[in-house]
């Protein structure tokens, strides 16, 4: 019983709620509030004509704005990860440390780092209610065992 409770407890300890999350670039929005009959009669000259991309053209991601210093993120540079956390930009060198050694300095070129793979750590909700109610239910087992 207590070697299952210490293990529950190290599981605890170990986990976190912050995760690294790559944020989604904003999408342009088509405007779906026209009228109806508007977007009927849209339809109609569309299918007319030749057709069109009507998709939008990617945004291009500016990378010295997304790695903005002191944010700790988590880079891809040439294939390989990197948790780091971000000190300065020099010209167009990123100059940075890793998370839990701040005497290591790299420096990256912007054209290494892979934009689209850039995650920034945020808290994650669903893993908080998770671990908040496993955490309600464990001291529910211990007080129904210890008045059993």
């Amino acid at each position: 019983m207590q070697k299952n409770l210490y293990l529950i407890i190290i599981l605890f300890c170990l986990v976190s709620c912050y995760t690294y999350q790559v944020k989604k670039p904003a999408a342009a929005t088509t405007d779906n509030k026209q009228d109806p009959k508007k977007s009927a009669a849209l339809a109609n000259t569309t299918q007319n004509t030749a057709p069109q991309n009507l998709q939008p053209a990617p945004v291009p991601i500016n990378i010295q704005e997304k790695l903005a210093a002191n944010k700790n993120v988590k880079i891809e540079v040439d294939g390989k990860t990197y948790k780091v956390i971000v000190d300065r930009w020099e010209r167009d060198s990123l100059v940075a440390h890793p998370v839990h050694s701040p005497k290591n300095v790299l420096k990256f070129h912007k054209n290494q780092i892979n934009a689209e793979r850039i995650a920034e750590k945020r808290f994650s909700q669903p893993i908080a209610d998770i671990l908040t109610v496993l955490a309600y239910a464990s001291i529910g087992v211990g007080i129904y065992l210890l008045v059993k």
